[in-house]
C-alpha cells in the first residue's frame, strides 16, 4: 500500500463512523446526479470510493433487481460504516484500490464517482483503471455535493489554478485516460463532470 493510500485510509477512517452525520443533506444531490448517468434497467455500475455507500440507494433504484451495483473503497471503516446504515443491501462492498479493481476489462456500464478525484495519489493512471472496466460509450460521473469554491471556503483555502477539477485541467486529463468530457457543472450547489469512454 502507498503512504498516499495509508493517509487516505487514516484521514477517512477516523471520520468513518459519523461521516454521514455530518452531511445529512446531501442525499437528493447524490439522486440527481445519479439521474445523470442515464442508467438503465440491468445496467452494471461501480460507485468508486463508495465511502458510507450514499450513491448505492440511487443506483439500485436506477438499475432495478436485474443490474449489478459495486461499492468500492480503500477504507475498511468506510465500508463498515456502509453496512451498518444497510447499504450493503443496495449493491456489493468491496474492499479494493480503484488502481487495480478486481473486475474484468469492458464489464461495467458506468461509474460514478463522488469526491474521488482529489484523493487519488495517480489521477491519470486511476482514471484508465476506470476505463478499463467500461464498456465503450459507457458513461463515468465526477461527482461532489458542493463546487470547488464552496468547497474550498469549507476547508478554509483558496481555490488554485492547478486543481485537477478545474474544466481546462480535467477535460485533458480524462481524454488522455481514454474517456470523452460531455458535461461540465461546477456550481456552489454541485460539482458534476460526465464523460463517455472512447472505442
Amino acid at each position: 500500500m502507498s503512504r498516499d493510500h495509508a493517509h487516505v485510509q487514516e484521514f477517512f477512517g477516523a471520520r468513518a463512523a459519523d461521516w454521514d452525520s455530518r452531511f445529512p443533506d446531501d442525499g437528493p444531490a447524490y439522486a440527481a446526479a445519479v439521474a445523470e448517468l442515464g442508467l438503465r434497467e440491468g445496467d452494471r455500475v461501480l460507485d468508486a470510493g463508495c465511502g458510507t455507500g450514499r450513491a448505492l440507494p440511487p443506483l439500485r433504484a436506477a438499475v432495478g433487481p436485474p443490474g449489478l451495483v459495486l461499492g468500492a473503497d480503500v477504507t475498511p471503516g468506510m465500508l463498515q460504516a456502509a453496512a451498518r446504515a444497510g447499504r450493503d443491501r443496495e449493491g456489493r462492498l468491496l474492499l479494493t484500490d480503484v488502481a487495480a479493481l478486481p473486475l474484468r476489462s469492458r464489464s461495467l456500464d458506468a461509474v460514478f464517482a463522488a469526491g474521488l478525484i482529489a484523493h487519488l495519489p495517480d489521477p491519470a493512471g486511476n482514471l484508465r483503471e476506470l476505463a478499463r472496466v467500461v464498456r465503450p460509450g459507457g458513461v463515468l460521473a465526477l461527482f461532489h455535493p458542493i463546487g470547488r469554491r464552496a468547497l474550498a471556503a469549507r476547508q478554509g483555502r483558496l481555490v488554485t489554478p492547478d486543481d485537477l477539477r478545474a474544466e481546462p485541467n480535467l477535460r485533458p486529463l480524462l481524454a488522455g485516460a481514454g474517456w470523452r468530457m460531455t458535461s461540465y457543472v461546477d456550481e456552489d450547489d454541485r460539482f458534476l463532470a460526465l464523460a463517455v469512454r472512447g472505442a
